[in-house]
């Protein structure tokens, strides 16, 4: 519990926030003013929550000055009025205890998904583009703008690779729960006898870097042009506008030829490279913090998988937190709310729990 000084305090580090976004030296640094908004932006609901509390408290102590020596109608009502700000008070601090939980460094950030068929050649393929549909209503329901970087089809239709960016509020707090290995219990269309199969495709999330996050030296990149093909290897134009960038220190590959022009795949490569390298140095950092690290793909396998959707049942099942809905029909058509809420709540509590041990 936060006493009176430190809830004064965070009321007034934001209002100096405010203050520095109207100051004209920091109207002429661009920098300045972006580093004083983001902090204004991030304090501005504890600071609301903090002035709430203090009233509250305020109301408390007078209330309960009040109370000596009070009698008949007056103590009854001051005491109702006592109660009423002490539940007040416990609401506010628990809300105040989650905003002040250590913040996600990606929080601000937008997202790039990247979707791979994994087990079960073409149907995982078939799965995949599933998935890509599915988290493409998911962002519309919620607002979120999507641009597809890059997609590859496979030859019935499927999806081998595809990348996209997600912009809009709240988008990495849910989508990084998307991240590993999303396995399938259906009938597939190849399949003659009715029988069902199990296949797998695999999700990352990455969080989008800029330009100052990593720094790309161009003697660090081997940049390859190639002529774009298509399900099955045809060339689907006639100019070597495809690309592919090799970070030579890392070994990380990107190749992008869904754009038009050779410059325009370009700069898309090397919007994903930043976000993958962003990450590998995340994880590198976590790990030197952790004993145990699962990354996010894994092996891609039918026994490794974050979720399971069993057509026949209509369930979907997060093995992470235990959830199991038998609407599959309205998660894959976008309604991923109650899944995405239960994970980002079990996220708070984990965190609650963390910080009071």
């Amino acid at each position: 519990m936060m006493d009176d000084g430190g809830l004064a305090a965070l009321v007034e580090e934001y209002e100096q926030a405010l203050s520095r976004m109207g100051d004209p030296a920091a109207l002429s640094d661009q920098r300045e003013l972006q580093k004083a908004g983001r902090r204004a932006k991030q304090l501005e609901p504890m600071a609301e929550v903090a002035s709430r509390l203090l009233a509250a408290r305020q109301d408390r102590d007078a209330a309960r000055e009040l109370l000596v020596g009070a009698e008949g109608e007056d103590r009854w009502s001051l005491e109702a009025e006592l109660a009423g700000s002490e539940a007040l008070i416990s609401q506010l601090d628990e809300e105040l205890n989650v905003l002040l939980l250590p913040r996600d460094p990606n929080e601000d950030r937008d997202v790039l998904i990247e979707i791979r068929g994994a087990e079960g050649g073409e149907e995982a393929n078939l799965w995949a583009r599933d998935l890509y549909e599915m988290y493409t209503r998911f962002a519309d329901r919620r607002g979120w703008k999507l641009e597809v970087l890059s997609l590859t089809e496979s030859d019935m239709g499927g999806i081998g690779e595809a990348t996209f960016r997600l912009a809009g509020d709240g988008v990495w707090a849910r989508m990084k729960h998307e991240a590993g290995p999303h396995r399938v219990q259906r009938v597939p269309t190849t399949e003659s006898q009715g029988r069902i199969h199990t296949s797998s495709a695999t999700v990352t999330a990455l969080p989008e870097a800029e330009e100052v996050d990593v720094r790309l030296d161009e003697k660090d990149l081997k940049v390859d042009v190639y002529r774009s093909s298509g399900p099955g290897g045809q060339s689907v134009n006639t100019t070597d506008s495809a690309v592919r960038v090799t970070h030579l220190p890392t070994g990380v590959v990107v190749s992008m030829q869904d754009q038009k022009s050779q410059l325009q795949n370009k700069a898309k490569a090397l919007l994903v490279l930043r976000s993958r390298l962003l990450k590998l140095q995340q994880d590198e950092q976590a790990a030197e913090s952790s004993a145990t690290r699962r990354s996010q793909v894994g092996g891609g396998g039918r026994g490794e998988k974050i979720r399971t959707y069993n057509y026949k049942e209509n369930r979907v099942t997060d093995h992470r937190i235990g959830l199991t809905t038998y609407t599959l029909n309205k998660v894959l058509e976008g309604e991923l709310d109650e899944i995405s809420d239960a994970l980002v709540a079990d996220e708070r509590a984990r965190l609650l729990g963390a910080a009071g041990a």
